[in-house]
């Protein structure tokens, strides 16, 4: 009487792809990167404290204060004291029409969103030590930085983000100006120690960039 052996079940050892093999993947997600955590923290600081500094609105919109002025120095004049002045309500205004073109053309949203999530993950927030693997092609580095900035010179100025970015900041220009040259400032109280310093929304382009280079050394390196 023969004896069959019992077959036997093949075991597979599920093992984690190894570093920059076709299935390597970043252990670290991006949003837990403490770089990234501590721009979005200080840029919504920096946001904050810029709407903190913006003058009233309604200061802005005195129409008892508007006059024609009586010569072109004169007009420049006015718009630099304007502009020291309701520096952060400008910078509100020209985001304002520039959030509003870029609603009234999304395809120009979508790339402009596309390209701005590719740099920040890919390259600017990613862990040196993790190459980027893309279909089991590993990039390095450099290999990286020229395809982002031939992507980015690709959408800027081969399609229509280019022409809403410029007409839109172009059309914001040239609203500060107008009211500037047309705004009396007379009524203003101008520091000039704070004048000459730059103040409001500009401040998050330090800020945030100083924090994340010091918790991430190696985005310095890149950058």
């Amino acid at each position: 009487m023969s004896s069959t052996a019992p077959p036997v079940l093949p075991i597979s050892n599920a093992q984690p792809a190894a570093a920059g093999g076709p299935g390597a993947v970043m252990s670290e997600a991006p949003a837990n990167n403490p770089a990234f955590r501590a721009f979005i923290n200080n840029l919504s600081a920096s946001l904050r404290h810029g709407l903190d500094q913006r003058r009233p609105w309604t200061e802005l919109a005195d129409r008892s204060a508007f006059s024609k002025p009586e010569s072109f120095s004169e007009a420049t004049l006015r718009v630099r004291k304007n502009f020291s002045y309701f520096r952060v309500n400008y910078y509100a205004v020209v985001s304002l029409i520039l959030a509003i073109s870029l609603l009234t053309n999304p395809f120009s949203l979508v790339l402009l969103a596309g390209l701005l999530v590719s740099w920040t993950f890919l390259y600017l927030f990613r862990p040196s030590d993790q190459p980027l693997v893309i279909l089991g092609r590993t990039f390095s580095d450099f290999e990286t930085l020229a395809i982002l900035s031939a992507l980015t010179v690709f959408v800027v100025f081969l399609t229509s983000v280019g022409s809403v970015l410029i007409s839109a900041l172009m059309l914001g220009v040239a609203a500060v100006c107008l009211h500037g040259a047309f705004r009396v400032p007379e009524d203003l109280f101008l520091d000039e120690q704070d004048a000459s310093q730059t103040t409001g929304f500009l401040s998050f382009l330090r800020g945030p960039a100083a924090a994340a280079v010091a918790a991430v050394p190696n985005v310095a390196a890149r950058v």
